[in-house]
């Protein structure tokens, strides 16, 4: 009897899965079909068969992408922001996790502190940033994206690798200071390696945060030559007008790639999420 629970119970989870996978599909099957349409089909038969499969919108969207450009700044922010948020945040949750501190309430506070950023959007604080970047002369420069974008990563980062590194002993890193390590030795050659699980998923997450950020770059970035790649979609849309063919075609051209990554370093955002999130 419990045989034919369990095999019912494996039935069941494996049609929901292959149900739940249809319905994420669904939305990049439909993306595809309408990359083919022109946008009169677009707009009176949005969910109907392409009359005839051109790839007209390809061609569209790639002379109107300039691809090399976007994919400069976009991975110069990206770079940028990868190193400054992950140094940071790192020493910031080594200093939670190994330091002593004299009040257990006071070492809790900084916690809570830093982890309470991830309560508050960045959208609501585009204003401020864009009146921060004017005073500071940064207007037009990619620091003014960067400094932000690593900002509002440093609470979900904190959560991560305070979490991680809450959960394995300080054994090994206690031994290897009475061998006389010092401190940046001790961070770079003992502590670094052990948190490789949480540190790839924090590296890929903030990544493709900063490759899908919109409203923070059209806000900061005014010189056409320092688009990113997301960006690229709203090169589509006129004053009057809109081109969905091509609109739909460079959103394609853009998410495959994600998709890959993702695909890639999945593996390791599962394990990073499961080593790091549930403890602490």
């Amino acid at each position: 009897m419990k045989r034919g629970e369990n095999k019912s119970i494996n039935v069941f989870l494996t049609v929901l899965t292959v149900f739940i996978t249809v319905i994420i599909l669904i939305p990049f099957i439909w993306l595809e079909i309408l990359s083919f349409k022109t946008n009169t089909q677009i707009m009176n038969e949005p969910f109907a068969l392409p009359e005839t499969f051109s790839l007209e919108n390809y061609r569209t969207a790639l002379d109107v992408l300039p691809l090399f450009s976007m994919y400069k700044n976009t991975f110069i922010i990206a770079a940028a922001t990868e190193i400054l948020c992950l140094f940071v945040t790192f020493m910031g949750a080594f200093a939670l996790t190994r330091l002593e501190y004299k009040s257990k309430k006071l070492q809790n506070g900084i916690y809570l502190f830093l982890i309470s950023g991830l309560m508050i959007p960045i959208y609501i604080l585009l204003f401020p940033i864009y009146r921060i970047n004017i005073e500071l002369n940064l207007v037009g420069s990619y620091i003014s994206v960067i400094l932000p974008l690593a900002a509002s990563s440093i609470s979900f980062n904190i959560l991560m690798f305070a979490g991680f590194m809450k959960g394995f002993p300080s054994d090994l890193e206690e031994a290897a200071i009475i061998d006389g390590c010092s401190l940046p030795r001790l961070c770079l050659k003992v502590t670094l390696p052990l948190l490789k699980p949480v540190l790839t998923t924090v590296a890929v997450f903030n990544l493709l945060y900063v490759w899908n950020e919109f409203p923070l770059e059209v806000t900061l970035i005014q010189d056409p030559a320092m688009r990113t790649i997301s960006m690229g979609v709203s090169m589509f849309r006129g004053q009057y007008s809109i081109d969905y063919g091509g609109l739909v075609a460079g959103t394609l051209i853009i998410l495959i790639p994600q998709l890959v990554f993702y695909g890639i370093f999945q593996k390791n955002l599962v394990e990073g999420i499961t080593a790091g999130a549930v403890k602490g």
